[in-house]
């Protein structure tokens, strides 16, 4: 199995550390770096066993056919991974293409 992203993804993933940092959720940009790597490493080496569900219609916009899966990373905000899964080769491919958080995307779900 394969966990990769679309680029928009990764440079989200990038623009994340100083959009956390900027907004005062971290007090260093060590410690949003941190959560971060922390988040995306997460994602990458658990989503294929992560429960996951079909993504609702309104997610369309960034892929037909997704799903979505979880990541709780403290008591107040969950990340929602939205991804499409293709077979390449005989191999299990996750691709993502959109990440977002409770704060944004909970009245979505």
């Amino acid at each position: 199995m394969k966990v990769t992203a679309i680029p928009e993804i990764l440079e989200y993933i990038e623009n994340l550390v100083q959009i956390l940092y900027e907004k005062g959720y971290f007090s260093y940009r060590e410690d949003a770096r941190k959560y971060v790597d922390d988040l995306y490493t997460s994602i990458e080496t658990t989503l294929p066993a992560h429960l996951h569900k079909p993504a609702p219609r309104y997610y369309d916009k960034y892929g037909k056919y997704m799903y979505y899966a979880v990541f709780k990373k403290n008591k107040r905000t969950s990340w929602y991974v939205f991804f499409s899964k293709y077979t390449v080769s005989g191999e299990t491919v996750y691709l993502i293409r959109y990440i977002g958080n409770n704060h944004t995307e909970a009245q979505h779900l």
